[in-house]
């Protein structure tokens, strides 16, 4: 089963440039993406790909400009905050950043207990017993419950984070960067509690990353975005050992993998200006495979026979 179905999602910005002058950035332009229930699926490209868009109109965040959003079956592309209600406590986020995400003046409970009393009516000793519960997912003991942000490491804050993210039982969570602010040691702990809360409580995630290791390391599946469209998707051991898009391929140089078996060459030049994409495949003026066709036509993203989909003209007959 699906938990998260988006056909043709969209999101168009308009932002002011100069006097009078308003540009419209494409910053999901029409993607096509299914998460089954109990999945990895991880989001990858470089800064501005619409990452962090397709995170938040997933979540119902924002509204989309056009396309179809399914959770579990339901059609939520067009709900009201009043009928997104009763699906807030199913979708929670864990942010890049726990040092900002924890306000200084509340105590690691008070952090845990906001959900459950708003959303729960939980009091007294059901309340304690349900934070101190959560404490104990995330290996953080109970003698923590009465710290303030301020007297946790990074990795004990992001612990937090995690456990309050868990506090409603969600069935999907968002992973945004959650290891990027941590020390490198830190790291592989908080993706080892991930994935041992994926299989203990059949969490769903989408992890939003720059760092493929981390996305090797937790998903099954990984997509590859750029200006707004999903240039390819597929299993992460597929991708990862043979990437077809050159832009994955790219991205996969700029990692500087010992384990790669053939050079790649990273992206040349800059990313285009969002607002003034290229026509056609909007990689083509980075490309080093690009062919004449590139600049007239976007390719369609076209199933592949080992289960992945890429669009590229080098892959399109």
């Amino acid at each position: 089963m699906n938990l998260i179905e988006a056909q043709g999602l969209t999101k168009h910005f308009r932002v002011r440039r100069g006097w009078r002058q308003d540009a419209i950035v494409k910053a999901v332009d029409g993607i096509d993406l299914t998460l089954p229930e109990g999945g990895a699926l991880g989001l990858v490209g470089e800064s501005g790909s619409g990452k962090s868009t397709v995170a938040r109109l997933i979540l119902r965040l924002i509204v989309p400009t056009a396309g179809q959003l399914r959770f579990a079956g339901q059609d939520i592309s067009g709900l009201d905050d009043s009928a997104l209600q009763p699906l807030r406590r199913q979708m929670q986020i864990v942010f890049q950043n726990p040092h900002s995400a924890l306000n200084p003046r509340h105590t690691v409970f008070a952090s845990l207990a906001e959900p459950l009393v708003i959303h729960e009516r939980l009091r007294g000793s059901a309340l304690y017993r349900r934070v101190s519960g959560l404490l104990d997912e995330v290996s953080l003991p109970a003698g923590f419950l009465y710290r303030y942000p301020h007297e946790l490491s990074g990795g004990q804050k992001q612990r937090v984070c995690i456990a309050r993210a868990l506090a409603l039982d969600p069935r999907f969570v968002v992973l945004d960067e959650p290891t990027s602010a941590l020390d490198v040691s830190v790291q592989a702990q908080i993706l080892e509690l991930f994935a041992v809360l994926r299989q203990r409580l059949k969490l769903t995630y989408l992890l939003i990353s720059h760092n493929l290791p981390v996305v090797r390391h937790l998903c099954d599946r990984v997509a590859i975005m750029y200006l707004g469209r999903i240039v390819e998707e597929g299993p992460t051991k597929v991708v990862f050992a043979d990437a077809r898009h050159p832009y994955t391929r790219a991205l996969l140089a700029s990692a500087l993998d010992p384990r790669r078996p053939r050079p790649l060459e990273p992206p040349q030049g800059e990313a285009p200006d969002p607002a003034r994409p290229p026509a056609g495949c909007h990689f083509h003026p980075r490309c080093p495979a690009r062919l004449p066709r590139c600049a007239m036509h976007a390719p369609v993203l076209l199933p592949q026979a080992d289960g992945g989909r890429v669009s590229c003209h080098l892959f399109s007959e």
